[in-house]
């Protein structure tokens, strides 16, 4: 629990000038960092630390963002939180967000030479709120799904499949996924998961089994609480998710997890990715450069390892790569 606590500290470093010239605004420093390198002047790139990893603006990637979001300074993202380690508060009653999307999202901004302001959203509410203009982004867990890729365009960064979350010893056996016919399980409402679940119900049907009862909540946190109270059998949720609540609710001993295509049910990993508005053109390009450069750098792979995920990374950041 110590490093997720510690995830969200992300300190502004920048060099002697630019601190003398901006004070203490942190947002003041980032731009003024951007402005002078595409008028030519000479001056040092701002840095920013992300998970003990330092990453550098690159004025040639900041010229690429829209103007719109060069002068605001931010790219304005939506996320569901929590979705540990995707995205979470830094402690209890806290409302400063860290995780995995968070750092990512700093790291890429950072590089962009802007920041990624996160702000909480329910997760069935994401993608409305981007096509009203709310936000320029999603960054939080969503699969880059075909029907989704109408509503946003996807800047792909870590592929990841399902898994159970169940009681400590898996007190109902569930090993396959038929196991779970004739049962409860949860799962958070306009999920890909929901999706899956929906099409298993086909497997039970198929094996003579009774239908899966599937309960869906606004949040995973409910979904987990359901499990927790004994109102469902198993949560279906992102198989990163359900190892990090396993290892961490309750100091480990309250959850387990069941993995695997045999658990699942035929699926593959499937690729995460940030949605970025469709109205704001440029904006896709300009993200996956940044995170593409971070992933050719290393800072990319170093972010993922101080989260103990390194299997979900990609080698390449592609754009609307969704599987189905």
């Amino acid at each position: 629990m110590t490093s997720s606590r510690t995830a969200g500290t992300i300190r502004l470093l920048t060099s002697t000038a630019l601190a003398t010239a901006c004070g203490l605004a942190l947002t003041a420093c980032g731009s003024s960092a951007a402005d002078p390198a595409r008028s030519g002047a000479s001056a040092s790139p701002a840095t920013t630390v992300v998970k003990g990893v330092t990453i550098a603006s690159d004025p040639k990637l900041t010229d690429k963002l829209p103007e719109a979001v060069r002068k605001a300074g931010k790219v304005r993202v939506a996320t569901d939180v929590p979705y540990p380690p995707f995205e979470m508060y830094v402690s209890e009653g806290s409302q400063e967000i860290t995780g995995i999307d968070h750092d990512l999202g700093q790291a890429i901004g950072a590089r962009l030479g802007v920041r990624f302001e996160f702000t909480g959203q329910k997760f069935d509410g994401l993608l409305p709120a981007v096509q009203a203009g709310k936000f320029d982004a999603v960054m939080s867990a969503m699969t880059d799904k075909k029907a989704r890729e109408e509503a946003v365009d996807f800047v792909d960064y870590v592929n990841a499949g399902p898994g159970w979350l169940v009681k400590e010893g898996n007190p109902d056996g569930i090993k396959v996924v038929t196991d779970v016919c004739g049962k409860s399980v949860s799962v958070q409402a306009g999920t890909n998961h929901q999706k899956i679940l929906d099409q298993r119900q086909e497997l039970c049907k198929q094996e003579g089994k009774p239908p899966i009862t599937v309960l869906a909540f606004p949040k995973d946190s409910e979904a987990q609480l359901a499990l927790r109270s004994g109102k469902v059998s198993a949560d279906f949720l992102d198989e990163v998710t359900a190892a990090y609540v396993a290892d961490t609710a309750d100091g480990g001993s309250t959850f387990d997890t069941v993995l695997g295509k045999a658990a699942v049910g035929p699926t593959s990993a499937s690729p995460i990715g940030i949605g970025v508005s469709k109205s704001v053109p440029g904006l896709k390009e300009a993200v996956r450069a940044a995170l593409q450069s971070l992933m050719d750098d290393g800072s990319y792979g170093k972010i993922l390892d101080a989260y103990h995920v390194p299997s979900i990374a990609i080698p390449q950041a592609t754009i609307n790569g969704a599987l189905d």
